[in-house]
């Protein structure tokens, strides 16, 4: 049976086991030099991925878009913004994806538009109640003259999430819902004319030949139209949009999205072995897996993953009720460890205590152990790595890159920084352009010295080309990760932990005949066996695992 013939067979989908790599489109390669990455530079590096060892690459964001939010904020679901190119430039990178045996997912942002899409500016023209506003969510106030948001929801980037706008003839008018950015407002999924919208710009990319999509916010498009105020029970005082599953919410992981869900499903099962991945921020595990039952999402991100520390028992405990929560729905786990929205791994495991999600870390803020974390990071890479399910990384963690954490001020981009007075600085430190090569301008980023958000010195011992055919740099470690991954289909493999090797500070599990042990503490002995890759320097068979470390054996 050919590769092929087996990605096409009921339970060895293509998207069960796969490793797929984020490409944060503006920070991967410049390919004209003006400090934005683009499609071209993208194009470009595709071999570099290829070489790498992953299945498919997910690209944020392309669309036509003004750029308030980078990209999140689509004025056209259609088209390309210039900043990155034209569609076909898109179609020239995804033939050169292709040839390359690499598939291409897909951004969606369908929770909402940029305030400049066509639809919200003839919303704004047009009187209330109409239909054009119907296709958003449009409220009036409270209070005597409407002044008064309509309800105390908050934005997750801060803020109130109502903006009130002025109408045609120059009065206070209606509010509108954003749970984002102001520039963001919040589509109206009750509009039968905005589900058949979306229908048709899921078929538009995979016409084209896409192969999935990573859906945006995907537990929110579902409001209580009732629109009621959040109480102490229900709200995130930090803004995030992580939830518990366990209590009704007003706009988050409503009951209704699951019938968008099983509509989106039903559009891709017309077409040959395409998938889609949900971002819901949903706990727990149990409630995050009925986004993954047969008519629904292929995959779903694991946010409990990504949030679990660097301790044995709370990993144990993640992956196990992983395990059981999606095998319970034949469906396979996602593993994740960072993305563009959250603090680098690399970073966050230097540090005592991690802001949350989507908070950053600023120049004022506690700076990580770089050593530490960077040896961390490499263990939990490697632990991840060896686990059964779909695996996602993000843009330079191949690299060990950590956050930019003294990123200046002036330079901030994030709306999280604008809308909370600096309170949270955001998100661009994970964001900045990853370093190709280390003697060039913008260290190889594109052909210039400009960058949409300046690199840190330290970025040029990072790069690419310095730890290229390097034994024991991340890069190699990856590759051989990667490679010794698929050579022995562990994304597809039988687990079991290796009880007698876990103890209070270290993890073993079996794979496929591939032990994985990874230890959090003192010293340990490792079993007998060949030993098939390791993150620490010249262990012998049978020597000890010294602490932040992770061994393969094949046993």
């Amino acid at each position: 049976m050919t590769n092929s013939q087996q990605e096409t067979q009921k339970g060895h989908e293509w998207w069960r086991s796969s490793v797929i790599y984020q490409v944060y489109p503006r920070s991967f390669a410049d390919g004209n030099g003006d400090g934005m990455g683009d499609l071209e530079g993208i194009k470009n590096r595709l071999p570099a991925l290829a070489e790498l060892g992953v299945d498919a690459v997910w690209f944020s964001p392309f669309f036509k878009s003004p750029q308030h939010d980078a990209g999140y904020d689509v004025s056209d679901y259609r088209d390309i913004d210039p900043l990155f190119g034209t569609l076909s430039d898109f179609d020239e990178m995804l033939t050169e994806a292709h040839s390359l045996g690499l598939k291409v997912i897909v951004d969606l942002v369908p929770n909402h538009s940029s305030s400049e899409h066509k639809w919200f500016q003839e919303a704004l023209n047009s009187a209330p109640g109409s239909d054009a506003r119907n296709r958003y969510i449009f409220k009036d106030g409270k209070g005597e003259t409407g002044e008064l948001p309509p309800n105390n929801w908050q934005s997750v980037f801060g803020g109130s999430a109502w903006t009130r706008i002025e109408e045609s003839d120059g009065t206070p008018g209606q509010w509108y819902l954003h749970l984002f950015d102001s520039s963001q407002p919040d589509w109206n999924w009750e509009n039968p004319e905005v589900i058949e919208e979306f229908d048709s710009v899921l078929r538009f990319w995979l016409d084209r030949g896409a192969d999935g999509f990573r859906i945006d916010v995907a537990h929110s498009m579902k409001k209580d139209l009732d629109f009621p105020d959040l109480d102490e029970t229900n709200s995130n005082p930090e803004g995030g949009a992580i939830v518990d599953g366990t209590i009704e919410h007003p706009h988050w992981d409503r009951e209704g999205v699951h019938e968008i869900n099983r509509r989106w499903r039903s559009v891709l099962d017309e077409y040959d072995q395409r998938a889609m991945c949900a971002e819901a921020w949903v706990m727990p595990l149990s409630k995050m897996a009925k986004w993954v039952r047969p008519d629904e999402y292929h995959q779903t991100f694991n946010f409990g993953y990504l949030e679990t520390p660097w301790n044995a028992q709370q990993l144990k405990k993640v992956v196990s009720d992983s395990l059981e929560a999606f095998g319970n729905v034949g469906a396979p786990s996602t593993w994740v460890l960072s993305n563009h929205d959250v603090i680098r791994h690399t970073s966050r495991f230097g540090l005592s205590h991690v802001p949350p999600q989507g908070a950053g870390i600023g120049p004022d803020d506690e700076q990580p152990d770089e050593e530490l974390g960077l040896r961390r990071a490499r263990a939990a890479s490697a632990f991840m790595l060896g686990l059964p399910g779909g695996a996602y990384i993000y843009q330079g963690e191949e690299l060990g890159l950590p956050e930019h954490t003294t990123l200046e001020h002036k330079f901030r981009q994030d709306p999280t920084y604008f809308r909370t007075n600096g309170d949270r600085v955001g998100r661009d430190g994970c964001r900045v352009p990853i370093p190709w090569e280390h003697d060039k301008p913008s260290f190889g980023f594109g052909p210039s010295e400009k960058t949409w958000l300046p690199q840190p010195e330290n970025f040029a011992s990072y790069a690419r080309d310095v730890q290229e055919g390097v034994e024991g740099s991340t890069l190699e470690l990856y590759k051989k990760l990667l490679r010794l991954r698929k050579a022995n289909k562990l994304g597809a493999g039988d687990f079991h932990w290796l009880e007698p090797l876990c103890t209070e500070s270290a993890l073993a599990f079996e794979n496929s005949g591939v032990a994985v042990i990874s230890n959090m503490g003192d010293p340990i002995s490792l079993p007998s066996g060949e030993i098939l890759v390791t993150t620490q320097k010249d262990l012998q068979a049978g020597g000890m695992l010294e602490t932040d470390q992770t061994a393969w054996i094949r046993l």
